[in-house]
């Protein structure tokens, strides 16, 4: 019984080694659709402007889920600025990337 047990266990451990040795690599950029133009948001500048601290958005500003929706909504801008939430945590007046107010080229792209 305690080889059954040895063998089972050396069997489990194998099986969970190389998964956890994947490194889940996070999406390079993310495509949303938008009523202003289609937005590509540059996931791999962020995670090297933030040192690969990705608590400072998830979970908190962003699910950790690509597929997750970001719940945007008429005057998400102006909603987002006055709480400093979603992408204006960062992109404001006074925040540590460029003001999204009269930017929204940057952002945005018409096709």
């Amino acid at each position: 019984m305690k080889r059954f047990a040895t063998v089972v266990g050396g069997f489990v451990l194998a099986m969970l080694i190389p998964l956890a040795a994947q490194e889940k690599k996070p999406p390079e950029k993310l495509t949303f659709k938008s009523a202003l133009g289609v937005v590509t948001f540059d996931h791999a500048k962020h995670v090297e402007r933030e040192k690969k601290d990705c608590k400072t958005c998830h979970e908190s500003l962003f699910k950790q889920d690509a597929a997750a929706p970001l719940n945007f909504k008429a005057n998400m801008h102006k909603t987002a600025e006055a709480a400093k939430a979603s992408c204006a945590h960062c992109h404001v007046a006074g925040g540590k990337a460029f003001e999204s107010k009269a930017n929204c080229q940057k952002c945005h792209v018409k096709k």
